[in-house]
């Protein structure tokens, strides 16, 4: 696989898994009605991005992560003081539809006016002077979807109700354990897809494919006989077979098989391969939608658990740089997949999913984890921790997963191309 092919599907697998993460975070706050002001895969620059409804869709030049901007997640960095001079463009239900902050002249029929008091988070009204007219206070109320334009921007106001940070618990919880979510069930997804096209490892005491250049084709041995027994010895799955067969390497073996109602009985002298009998005949496979249905939710658990057994080992048999992968790893990872068929990259996919979703739920600052751990100790406090000190956590927390991630960015760089 060439350079650009390989460019290509690390960003497409890469970028999947990040879309599906964020997804999860977008549907469920929508479905709690915050509003999001934007949904972005990747960080840095925009290469591209367009707006529907009142969310603003972006791709970022690096695709190594995204995020969704919610209203009131952090605080509304838009306030309106007062004395401050601003222009009001009504509606036709002649609420406020935006609020003009600079370059006021571009609209004519805005209204100017300095600003008494004004409130465009709970009560949603501007109260001030119209301009030429001092001596009389008027009030406006503004529309729930009205915009401040500050120049070329345009940003949408966030009522109270709309606001992240305003939610129940569980709306807040729901809402930032839904991306971890997200991937595990792209797993799933993605697991189902293989077992359906590929089929399902069956551990029936059947031969699944001859390889061409193997003993057992030259035996006279096909896919699809029925392994009765092994040297008399009778065997009743899958696994069986390759434990004899693995005990015998350059020793003749009697297969008794059935095949299409006849019995017969072929010698076979597996080849010794380090150490070990090989025969060249793949496990047979289930095909089905049942199958896969089941399929997709045992390996997503079965790499789950592998994911947690390699962490536990990293904590109690000591932590090294060298334990760790990022993006250069998984893109030189990626390439030596890719090469070997798109049902071993799907799998990959897969794994990076789950991975993804297990790294997102440890309770470190700046992750989901961390800000579910926080949540966490709101239930049990009964009130949220300030909010300015979970922002310090976080804002450490992510400059260190910063400096980690350079460091093994740094060491990959070193093991691959150095």
């Amino acid at each position: 696989m060439d350079t650009l092919q390989t460019v290509i599907a690390f960003i497409l697998l890469f970028g999947s898994l990040v879309f599906f993460h964020e997804l999860g975070h977008f549907l469920f706050a929508k479905r709690a009605g915050i509003l999001c002001r934007e949904f972005a895969i990747g960080f840095g620059p925009k290469i591209f991005a367009f707006k529907k409804k009142e969310t603003v869709y972006t791709i970022r030049l690096l695709p190594l992560g995204g995020y969704v901007r919610m209203a009131g997640e952090d605080p509304e960095f838009i306030e309106l003081k007062p004395g401050l001079r601003v222009g009001l463009l009504l509606g036709e239900d002649e609420k406020v539809k935006k609020i003009i902050l600079k370059q006021r002249e571009k609209y004519q029929k805005a209204i100017t006016v300095e600003i008494e008091e004004a409130d465009i988070e709970k009560d949603l009204f501007i109260r001030g002077y119209e301009e030429g007219d001092d001596s009389s206070l008027k009030t406006y109320k503004i529309n729930r979807e009205a915009v401040i334009v500050d120049g070329n921007q345009e940003t949408q106001i966030a009522p109270l109700d709309r606001q992240f940070s305003s939610k129940p618990l569980l709306a807040r919880t729901l809402t930032i354990f839904a991306g971890p979510l997200f991937n595990f069930i792209l797993a799933i997804v993605i697991f189902m897809m293989i077992g359906f096209l590929q089929g399902v490892p069956s551990y029936k005491p059947i031969l699944g494919k001859i390889t061409e250049d193997g003993v057992a084709l030259e035996a006279g041995l096909k896919e699809g006989d029925v392994v009765k027994s092994i040297d008399g010895v009778p065997v009743s799955d899958w696994m069986e077979i390759v434990t004899v067969i693995r005990e015998h390497p350059d020793q003749t073996i009697q297969f008794e098989i059935e095949r299409k109602g006849e019995q017969i009985t072929i010698p076979v002298t597996p080849e010794n391969v380090e150490g070990e009998g090989k025969i060249g005949v793949y496990q047979p496979m289930d095909r089905g939608p049942i199958q896969a249905f089941f399929y997709g939710f045992s390996e997503t658990w079965f790499w789950t658990k592998q994911i947690f057994i390699i962490l536990g080992d990293l904590l109690t048999g000591g932590f090294t740089i060298d334990a760790l992968a990022g993006p250069v790893a998984i893109y030189a990872s990626t390439e030596v997949v890719a090469q070997s068929g798109i049902f071993n990259l799907l799998r990959w996919g897969a794994l990076l999913s789950v991975n993804l979703g297990i790294m997102n739920l440890l309770p470190i600052p700046a992750l989901d984890g961390g800000r579910l751990l926080f949540f966490g100790i709101e239930a049990v406090r009964g009130k949220p921790v300030d909010k300015n000190k979970e922002g310090f956590v976080h804002f450490i927390g992510f400059a260190l997963l910063m400096i980690l991630m350079l460091m093994v960015t740094w060491n990959d760089i070193q093991r691959f191309f150095l």
